[in-house]
Order: structure tokens, then C-alpha cells, then sequence
């Protein structure tokens, strides 16, 4: 059993739906008291984390959505404020290589593993711009700074942590703002006035012309799924 903590981006096909089943498995035991699992650490990480647990919900079926998978087992929707499990099972850099060993001769997610932090960092800038424009210059700073070769800990950590925290509204609408900068010039007309009438469809376009038009970047951002949790 394994609810991963890094971004549901990084994960491929069979990971992504493995873990959106083991968590339908898992709310039921911490929910209805089903034994199976009751002891193992996965588990007892989220008991009393009920929130926690349809947020990251929440996030899996954004990004099985993305990829155009329909989420039909759909949980009772999480409050943007949760408290998460304060231990990991494995820290997120280690997730990471766990990723990597896994997928070593299979298919990888939509995001690649990250091989160094200032890929790591640029994987994640719009989902921290999107929550605390300070803090994102703060990462930006240290990032800068790190030395090339350097570990991927501390950072992996940081991000997953300041993922945790809901967007206020005005910071999400500018990363979104930003986010379709990226591919503005490849929408059509229509995609372009359809993306005038509010931030919600606004980021529904840019998903729709980066998935159409591979950008690159935005494929590579985990803030292509993971804001549709917030977004209305």
C-alpha cells in the first residue's frame, strides 16, 4: 500500500490508477473501521487525516482527468484547509528514486523525474507562485545558489510541504495568468474569448492547448492538474 506525496504528475499510468484504487482502500479503512491494513504504516499516517486524504484524492483525479481518464469513484470533497500526516513514509527525495528504480524499463509520467534541483524547482514554480509570490522568490533565490550536483532533499521536502497549503484566490489567478502566457499565441479565436470569461476557463483552455500543442513546459509543471482543485 502507497500514497505517494510528490506531485501526482510524476507518476505513470499504472501508479497514478494504482494509487487512486489503494486510497479508495485505504479511506475505507481509516473510515469505516475495515480491517485489512489497519496497522501498516501508510495507514496509520493518515488516521485522523480523513481531509488530507480527498484532497490528495482530489489531486489524483485531477491529473487522471488531465490525461483523460474519468474519475467514477468520486469522494466527498475536501476542505481546502487540512491537516496533512506530519512523517513521511519515505522523504520525497527518495520518493523520487523509488520512482526511478520503478521505472527504469517502463513508461514514465507526464512530469519527468527530476535529475537536478533547478530542474525540480522549475517543475514546481507555478504551483508556489500560485500560493505565496514571496516564497517563491525566496525558493527562486535559494536555488539559485545551490551548487550543480547538488542533493535534491531538502528542496523535495520544501515543495511538497508548500504544495500543501490552498492558493488564495488573487495568487492563483496570476500564475494561471502566467501559465497561459505560455501558450496564448497557439489558442484559437474562440479558446481565446472562451478564456476572457473567468480564471476557471481561462485554465481550462491552457490545459487543453498544452495537451493539444505539447508546451513543453506546462507539461512538465505540476501546476497543469494540480490547480484544478482550486480553481472556480
Amino acid at each position: 500500500m502507497r500514497i505517494w506525496d510528490v506531485a501526482a504528475g510524476y507518476l505513470n499510468r499504472q501508479s497514478l490508477l494504482g494509487e487512486h484504487r489503494e486510497l479508495h482502500g485505504l479511506h475505507n479503512i481509516v473510515t469505516l473501521g475495515h480491517r485489512g491494513y489497519a496497522r501498516h504504516p501508510e495507514t496509520l499516517r493518515w488516521v485522523g487525516r480523513t481531509p488530507a486524504l480527498g484532497r490528495r484524492h482530489a489531486l489524483l483525479a485531477a491529473e487522471m482527468q488531465l490525461r483523460g481518464y474519468v474519475d467514477r469513484t468520486p469522494l466527498k470533497r475536501a476542505r481546502p484547509q487540512a491537516a496533512w500526516p506530519d512523517v513521511f513514509i519515505d522523504e520525497p527525495w527518495m520518493q523520487f528514486e523509488l520512482l526511478r528504480g520503478k521505472y527504469a524499463r517502463r513508461p514514465h509520467g507526464r512530469i519527468p523525474l527530476p535529475r537536478t534541483a533547478h530542474e525540480l524547482w522549475a517543475q514546481h514554480k507555478y504551483s508556489v507562485l500560485a500560493r505565496d509570490p514571496s516564497q517563491y522568490r525566496e525558493f527562486g533565490r535559494i536555488v539559485s545558489r545551490l551548487r550543480r550536483g547538488a542533493a535534491l532533499d531538502d528542496l523535495a521536502r520544501a515543495l511538497v510541504l508548500a504544495l500543501r497549503q490552498p492558493p488564495p484566490r488573487g495568487t492563483l489567478t496570476n500564475a494561471i495568468e502566467h501559465m497561459w502566457g505560455h501558450v496564448n499565441r497557439r489558442a484559437t479565436a474562440d479558446e481565446t474569448c472562451a478564456a476572457r470569461r473567468s480564471c476557471a476557463v481561462m485554465f481550462a483552455v491552457t490545459q487543453a492547448v498544452a495537451v493539444r500543442e505539447s508546451e513543453p513546459y506546462l507539461l512538465a509543471s505540476t501546476a497543469l492538474s494540480e490547480l484544478s482543485v482550486d480553481v472556480r
